[in-house]
């Protein structure tokens, strides 16, 4: 299995990848194809694909952001079961996010997530990929070290509608297991950075963000 990098909208592995994306994630989670070229060419957005027998079976897309030397984990996608395909992409995602935080003279903060919370909202089918059931995942983030930030969570649809999506939390991977709290102001600062490319924010999130800019601290919860 190789991991490899996409970086242009002709790439043929990026449209077996956005077919991936269609067929295991809700349309509101979907960036239209033609709206990946400026993502992909950004250098600070990392999207790699597992590639196993020439196919994409697999996938995750991150960044890092050297001023906050922290990372985003866009999403993951596990195509096929019985490949270890969802510690692949953990294993050389972390390597390469260690790399780049040692260029950085750091050592990586930490990771945020967006992470359905399924006990919430039970409708989601996940184009019936069972690695892929929010249940399995939300536990395996939990493994790996994710912890939930304490506030409820909404994000302004890819489809630049204006909605807002729930079901889901936000969530940290401290590098330090002891940390139990995160600066709010943090908080905003990254979710207005990270959907500054969607300007039609749903009244929802408005007020969200207007009540973490009220608090000093958000706490850390186990998963």
């Amino acid at each position: 299995m190789k991991y490899v990098r996409i970086t242009n909208i002709h790439d043929p592995l990026f449209k077996k990848l956005h077919d991936l994306m269609k067929e295991v994630f809700p349309a509101e989670e979907v960036l239209e194809y033609d709206l990946w070229k400026e993502p992909l060419e950004d250098p600070g957005i990392r999207v790699f694909v597992a590639v196993h027998e020439d196919q994409v079976v697999g996938a995750t897309e991150y960044r890092y952001y050297t001023n906050w030397n922290i990372a985003m984990t866009d999403f993951t996608i596990i195509g096929k079961q019985g490949l270890s395909i969802g510690r692949f992409l953990a294993q050389n995602r972390l390597k390469d996010l260690h790399a780049l935080a040692n260029e950085n003279g750091k050592e990586l903060f930490g990771m945020f997530a967006e992470i359905y919370d399924p006990y919430k909202q039970k409708d989601h089918a996940f184009g019936g990929v069972k690695p892929m059931d929010p249940y399995v995942r939300r536990e395996v983030l939990s493994h790996l070290g994710y912890k939930k930030l304490d506030f409820t969570y909404v994000h302004p649809s890819w489809e630049n509608n204006g909605e807002a999506v729930s079901g889901l939390d936000f969530c940290f991977m401290p590098g330090n297991d002891d940390l139990n709290e995160l600066p709010a102001s943090l908080i905003v600062e990254f979710l207005t950075t990270y959907y500054s490319v969607l300007p039609n924010k749903p009244q929802e999130w408005l007020e969200m963000i207007a009540k973490l800019k009220e608090q000093e601290t958000v706490t850390l919860l186990p998963l």
